[in-house]
């Protein structure tokens, strides 16, 4: 098994790495816990009309960096690529993921120290003196609004929107991430200086390496580029509440989209594994109780699923379907049946055929660079270290029947929010 190094503090900064003897490449993947709904789940604290600064930064930031443009950037992954270009699975790319800033680069393994140095000085850059120009700023603005449009004529993406705006009514997390014209077309690059200034602060980043990386060399380029920052206090960020709503959308589609959310437990609550058993039980695969009852057995969906999210203060399981226009009542109705069912009558063969899953899912997230460079930094937001393997398996192995039940019956006593498009349903639905 690869060696394990662990997290490392460097002025408020976290550093992580692990040596994969094995492993063939190499990730660096730099976290900035932003106000996104992801792992430690910060939520969108910011006013509405500044609500896609982060959007803004993600589509910008990769493509003017260390002063390079996005062609120059282009030419130095092709340039990593063309390294190893008869080694299959090895590749060279940069990505963005705006909610939690998964500053991500990966890079095959030959050439490992003055690539390893090249990635991290593309990271820092990024991090510190990004680009952005308002002449750039206005070609995003023209992409985004082509995302708006097509995610307003995408009702498996847009029932998704509606579902969080009705779970958290009135507050930031709820808020669709590319926003709406209106906030796209005021947002200026001052505008994002200033939500970077705010989000990128030293006790909020995490420096994660792994692959076949020193971690001496991992460590000297973190004090070298990221070690005169100067401490800064986070923004503050406001509790979420889960309300429960509805929010219809009656508009003409081909099919039906409708979801519903229930309250869940908040990311790092010990409650977490039982619950993810629960659901992946319910409705994480095709031998799920959902996808067996509703589409095997009765033929009321084409698409039935169940999945949960964690924030830092609350969390949510939903169920969403897409179905024929005129069976998307019964369909939520024998969903909600489905659910109380399998709360109280759960077996010990499902809860087994559902920890195999989600073991299986860990294990083959960890078979890559990438894979265990974001475990690590995801796990230090969460859990505040770097859980090993063993503790992971632990605490999915670790979870009885009776914890399963009870994670679904805990569902059935809280508050409820649905959204639908393509039809209109109520709460009572």
């Amino acid at each position: 098994m690869p060696q394990e190094h662990g997290r490392r503090e460097n002025r408020g900064k976290r550093i992580c790495d692990s040596f994969a003897r094995y492993i063939g490449g190499r990730s660096v993947n730099r976290l900035i816990e932003t106000d996104g709904a992801l792992p430690k789940a910060r939520r969108r604290q910011h006013p509405e009309r500044s609500g896609q600064h982060g959007c803004f930064v993600g589509q910008n930031v990769p493509k003017h960096v260390f002063g390079y443009d996005n062609v120059e950037l282009a030419r130095i992954a092709d340039e990593l690529h063309r390294r190893v270009k008869n080694h299959a699975r090895r590749d060279a790319n940069h990505a963005a993921m705006v909610e939690r800033a998964n500053l991500l680069l990966t890079r095959p393994a030959e050439h490992r120290h003055a690539d390893l140095a090249l990635l991290a000085e593309l990271i820092a850059d990024l991090v510190r003196a990004p680009h952005l120009e308002d002449d750039h700023l206005a070609l995003e603005k023209q992409v985004i609004m082509s995302e708006l449009g097509e995610a307003t004529d995408a009702p498996d993406d847009l029932v998704h929107d509606h579902l969080f705006q009705a779970a958290f009514d009135g507050q930031a997390i709820g808020r669709p991430v590319l926003g709406s014209e209106a906030t796209v077309g005021a947002a200026t690059a001052a505008d994002c200086h200033h939500w970077l200034e705010q989000q990128f602060v030293p006790s909020r980043l995490v420096l994660a390496g792994s692959g076949k990386i020193d971690p001496a060399d991992l460590l000297a380029l973190a004090e070298r580029l990221f070690g005169d920052m100067a401490p800064r206090d986070p923004p503050r960020i406001a509790p979420a509440r889960f309300t429960g709503g509805a929010r219809n959308d009656a508009r003409s589609f081909e099919q039906a989209h409708w979801c519903l959310a229930f309250e869940s437990v908040r990311a790092g609550d010990p409650r977490q594994p039982a619950h993810g058993l629960f659901v992946q039980a319910l409705g994480g695969g095709t031998s799920s109780r959902l996808f067996q009852e509703l589409r095997e057995e009765r033929g009321l969906a084409y698409s039935i699923y169940a999945w949960s999210q964690a924030f830092a203060d609350t969390g949510l399981v939903g169920i969403g379907c897409a179905a024929e226009r005129r069976q998307a009542v019964e369909a939520v109705q024998l969903a909600r049946q489905v659910l109380a069912a399998t709360a109280e009558g759960l077996s010990e063969a499902e809860l087994n055929r559902a920890r195999a899953q989600l073991e299986a899912g860990l294990l083959i997230g960890l078979e890559t660079a990438q894979g265990r460079a974001d475990q690590m930094a995801r796990s230090i937001e969460v859990f505040g270290r770097v859980l090993t393997l063993d503790e992971l398996l632990a605490q999915i192995r670790g979870v009885t029947l009776d914890q399963a039940r009870d994670a679904g019956r805990a569902l059935l006593d809280c508050p409820l929010a649905v959204a639908s498009v393509g039809t209109t349903l109520a709460l009572a639905a």
